[in-house]
């Protein structure tokens, strides 16, 4: 851990001491980052992926941190409704409790595919799979006092529009296109669920976050020579608007995170900006009611 993240830490993360906290994609990027500080902090960490040598291969670096909480593997495959349904039995018989969920696994910008219950696998993976498992383990989020959700959105969703007739590859393939939107639909998807916690006065938050440019593995895809022309932060740095987002005393229904340097693309954690396609009540709407039927989970 290099002494300017510990710094932050020390500074910025109050006690996790006795905190259950579940984070998709924790292996690695700005995902393993905040697991990192989050265990350092005191919490039971459940690091959720698809790829269990990875997995462990992340909780075994964690813990030669001297963490003071404990990391768990969790296996669920967001490509797949059925292992997010699997998954969230297994925690929901394992955990009693569930203080933060951390939307925060993704793809961008693949190659062609879908995933297994027939969607473009951004808006599969990126937007359903997580609307599943945040509707599955609700409950335990609405029993568990003070929780929160944090779903990982983007800058790209400014601009962004969501398809309603191109959520199955049913027009021509746009890798650029079809990321914008699934990023779009993760932060409609955070404030609609904060306007429906507020309508049920439950008291869950509900907010969102972004890393600004960050160096990680999830821009494989991406072109290098478009990638030689960027300035990235580092990933413990682009970590930091999540770790305020879930652990912030200051944090309030729908608040949206991200770098506070010019074009929010790097710096340290602040209020971002919301596009207006993204405060679409109408639109978010629509989207929720695509993610009940396609999952069959209602909530909140």
């Amino acid at each position: 851990m290099t002494s300017e993240f510990q710094h932050w830490i020390d500074q910025n993360l109050p006690s996790q001491d006795g905190k259950t906290i579940l984070i998709t994609g924790g292996n690695s990027g700005i995902g393993y980052y905040a697991a990192l500080a989050l265990a350092k902090a005191g919490a039971h960490v459940v690091i959720a992926g698809r790829n269990p040598d990875r997995i462990e291969q992340a909780i075994k670096s964690i813990e030669a941190e001297g963490v003071a909480g404990h990391v768990e593997a969790g296996i669920v495959d967001l490509v797949s409704l059925a292992s997010v349904k699997q998954f969230s039995e297994q925690f929901r018989i394992s955990h009693p409790k569930l203080d933060v969920l951390i939307n925060n696994a993704g793809v961008m910008m693949p190659p062609e595919g879908k995933t297994e219950d027939g969607f473009e696998s951004q808006f599969g993976v990126n937007f359903l799979g997580h609307f599943a498992l945040t509707g599955l383990l609700f409950d335990r989020l609405q029993s568990t006092a003070g929780s929160r959700v944090v779903t990982l959105s983007s800058i790209a969703h400014r601009g962004a529009q969501i398809d309603f007739d191109n959520l199955r590859l049913e027009k021509s393939y746009d890798q650029k296109r079809e990321y914008y939107q699934s990023k779009l639909a993760d932060l409609l998807f955070t404030l609609e669920l904060a306007r429906r916690i507020d309508a049920k006065e439950a008291s869950v938050l509900s907010v969102a976050c972004h890393p600004g440019f960050t160096k990680t593995e999830l821009q494989r895809h991406v072109d290098p020579a478009m990638l030689a022309k960027m300035t990235f932060m580092e990933a413990w740095q682009g970590s930091l608007p999540t770790l305020l987002a879930a652990t912030g005393a200051n944090v309030m229904q729908g608040d949206y995170y991200g770098p506070d340097g010019p074009g929010e693309l790097g710096g340290f954690p602040a209020i971002g900006e919301i596009d207006a396609s993204a405060r679409d009540a109408g639109v978010a709407k629509r989207l929720w009611e695509v993610g009940q039927d396609v999952t069959g989970i209602a909530f909140p």
